[in-house]
Formats: C-alpha cells, sequence, structure tokens
C-alpha cells in the first residue's frame, strides 16, 4: 500500500491515540483475513463475548430450565429489551418500545395501523429513494387500501428537507414515513424539525432508524415522534437476521390495532380464546412466539454503548467520517471518484459514500484481499465506520485499499 502524501497517516494515528474510545476496540472479535472492516453499518462484528453469551443462554437458559424459561423470562423479553434499547439508545421512556419480528414486518404493522387512525386522510407521504422495503411496503399498503402516495424526490446528496416535507404535507396525509438516515448518501434527516412540521398538519409521523439507532443520539419522546422501527445488526451488533424493534408513542398506543393478530398480541396469551382481544400498551406488536435466540447477541453491545456513551460514540462518528471525507479529497478525487455524502459532518450519518464506474469491480478486488467496504448499485461504495469497533488507522487503510485497487483496475 503506497502511503498518502499529506500526512493523512500521522494524523490518524494521532485521532487513534487521543480517541477516548480507543479500549472499545478490543472487546470486538478478530476476522481472520480480514484486514479492514468498513460494513459495520450493513453487518456489526460480534464482541469476543458474543460465543459465550449464546453459549450459556443454549446451556443453561434453554437446556437447563427449558420450557420453565418462557414464565422466568423469556414472555417479558420483548419489552424488557425495547425498553433498555429506548433507554440506551432512542431517547424514550418505558412501555413504548418492543423487539419483535424483522423490520419488514414491523414497519408492515406500524404503517398499516397508523393509516386507520384517520380514515379521511388517504395520503401517504414518502421519498422515492427510500430503502426498498420501505417503498414496498408503502405501495403495498396504498393498494390493500386505496390510499394514495406522494413521492418526495429530494437531492440524493443531501436529502429530505424540512421544506419539502412543509410543501408535501395537507389535510389530507395520513402519514409521513421517512429514513433517519438515507441507506445511500448517509445524509442525516432533521428529525426533529420535519417531526413539528408533519405533526402541525395533522398527520403521523414515522421513522425508520435502521442507520442511526446505536450510533446518532435519538430523542423520540422530546421531538414528538409517533411511530419508528429500527433494526439491531448494524449498530447493535445483534448478529444477522436479528430482530428489529418498534416504537409507539405511548399516547398513540390505543388508537392503532396493528394488522397480524396472532396469539403473543393476545391480552391472555394462554386463555386460548374463541376471538383476538389485543394486550394493552406495546405488548400488542407482538403476533406470533417471540425469535428469544436471536435477541441473546445483542445484549453485549448495549452494555459497551451504554459505557462509553451515546453523545462520546456520536463524536467519535463525526471524527471518522470527516477524515475520511479529507482522504476522499487528497486520495479519491483526484481519480474521479465522487463523493456521494454531506461534507457537513452535522448533515451525516455514520458512513460516507463514494461513486465511481468501475466500484464493482473494485469492490470484488477489495473483498479477496480482505478490505470488505459495501458496494450499492449501481457505482457506489459506501464506507461504514462503527465508532466502537473502528479506528482511524483502519478508516483510512481503507480509502487507500480503494485509491490502489482503483489505480489497479484502470492501470
Amino acid at each position: 500500500m503506497t502511503q498518502p502524501s499529506s500526512g493523512l497517516m500521522q494524523l490518524a494515528h494521532q485521532l487513534d491515540a487521543a480517541d477516548p474510545l480507543s479500549e472499545h476496540r478490543a472487546a470486538f472479535a478478530p476476522a481472520p483475513g480480514v484486514s479492514v472492516y468498513l460494513d459495520g453499518n450493513s453487518l456489526g462484528r460480534p464482541l469476543r463475548t458474543t460465543p459465550d453469551r449464546i453459549a450459556d443462554f443454549v446451556r443453561h437458559d434453554w437446556g437447563t430450565r427449558l420450557i420453565r424459561s418462557w414464565d422466568e423470562q423469556w414472555m417479558d423479553l420483548p419489552a424488557a429489551l425495547g425498553d433498555r434499547i429506548a433507554r440506551i439508545a432512542l431517547g424514550a421512556d418505558t412501555g413504548q418500545t418492543i423487539v419483535a419480528d424483522s423490520t419488514t414486518v414491523l414497519i408492515y404493522k406500524l404503517i398499516r395501523a397508523a393509516v386507520d387512525v384517520d380514515r379521511s386522510r388517504r395520503e401517504l407521504v414518502i421519498e422515492a429513494g427510500n430503502f426498498p422495503t420501505d417503498r414496498f411496503v408503502a405501495e403495498g399498503i396504498a393498494a390493500e387500501c386505496g390510499l394514495t402516495i406522494r413521492w418526495l424526490t429530494p437531492d440524493e446528496v443531501h436529502g429530505v428537507t424540512v421544506d419539502e416535507v412543509a410543501a408535501a404535507v395537507s389535510e389530507q396525509t395520513a402519514l409521513v414515513a421517512l429514513s433517519h438516515v438515507d441507506y445511500r448518501s448517509g445524509a442525516l434527516a432533521d428529525m426533529p424539525a420535519i417531526t413539528d412540521v408533519v405533526k402541525r398538519s395533522g398527520a403521523l409521523m414515522f421513522w425508520d432508524l435502521c442507520h442511526s439507532v446505536g450510533v446518532i443520539p435519538l430523542q423520540l419522546d422530546e421531538w414528538g415522534v409517533d411511530l419508528a422501527v429500527g433494526c439491531t445488526y448494524k449498530y447493535l451488533n445483534g448478529g444477522p437476521g436479528s430482530p428489529a424493534f418498534a416504537y409507539v408513542r405511548s399516547g398513540l398506543q390505543p388508537a392503532i390495532r396493528q394488522p397480524i393478530q396472532g396469539w403473543m398480541g393476545a391480552g391472555d396469551v394462554f386463555a386460548m380464546a374463541p376471538a383476538y382481544a389485543p394486550a394493552a400498551g406495546i405488548r400488542q406488536l407482538l403476533s406470533g412466539t417471540p425469535p428469544v435466540l436471536g435477541m441473546v447477541a445483542m445484549g453485549g453491545m448495549l452494555d459497551l454503548i451504554e459505557a462509553a456513551g451515546i453523545d462520546r460514540i456520536r463524536a467519535k462518528s463525526h471524527s471518522l467520517t470527516g477524515l475520511v471525507v479529507r482522504a476522499y479529497d487528497d486520495e479519491l478525487a483526484p481519480l474521479g471518484v465522487r463523493l456521494l455524502s454531506p461534507r457537513d459532518a452535522d448533515r451525516r450519518g455514520s458512513h460516507v459514500s463514494v461513486g465511481h464506474e468501475h466500484f464493482a469491480e473494485v469492490t470484488h478486488q477489495l473483498w479477496q484481499s480482505g478490505v470488505i467496504p459495501d458496494f450499492r448499485f449501481p457505482d457506489g461504495i459506501r464506507i461504514g465506520l462503527s465508532p466502537l469497533s473502528t479506528s482511524h488507522t483502519e478508516a483510512l487503510e481503507g480509502v487507500l485499499a480503494i485509491r490502489d485497487a482503483l489505480r489497479t483496475h484502470a492501470g
């Protein structure tokens, strides 16, 4: 690897030496054959303690206590873990968050329930470039319920603005559904201001938190958010397919009725009643048997986030992405690479996206050499920076590896 000529490596070392969170990197399990991992915004690394945590669950909670664990802990686990996520990462009080199904299923449950709160309102507002799941679910619900979708088409780099949302909402708007951090560019939406505009129009506000929970401080209660869903396998490091969580503002809970009526969401789970009567509160969001094993791994990461502090995690994210943008200017821009993320650190999440027509081939080459960024169709690489597991040096080495692979491909 050719070293940068602008003192960037020295800067990266200095930033790592001054990093108050550097001690936490040792908590993550090494991946043999991987020298640089820049995809924590898709799948977080496992902690060193994760294998023992899962093994203990199998040996004791499941292996020894057997079905008794349902009475002893598992029945309460979805709400208890939801409350913990809410306290550590969401800025939300108890009784409003539950861990349940996949992200897709929970998005469907919340949007479908929300559009029935006021049936005189017949429009959904969603961004045209939102993550496919969000768009596909919204389109399906609109077709199911005879609703109209009003598509927002914001700038692809800087994301949706308050003014764009204000111009789209009306007395016909039932729900606005947006992502807090754009999965492509990393653009960070102004959640409090947008939520306020939507609420003043009389509509409900739904946020997809998949790329912000665990890395950006949130205050869902204070900001008046109605509904939110987030996954747990990115910055919460719950492992592949770990279940998502749903947040429903306490004042809204009596007004909604989720559409997938399963036995675990019933008021009396074991009554085996002839008709469905939903549980009170957030537990009504459950449908089938909770994926208990899928909830085990994230406990260790929540411990780590709580110990580090979400504000310090955000500060490290600023520092990491700032270094990557500076390295882009020095090392990638001269090669014709485009910056696909906002330059202002306050306006981006914890990944930086760059674009080049040869990045599909470059990504394959990088993966073969043990450098793992994330390719996004048609020509983007996302440099995902998970503050507790990624050093400044690792982030810079990733940018230099992209540079060297692009030079090799072009040469």
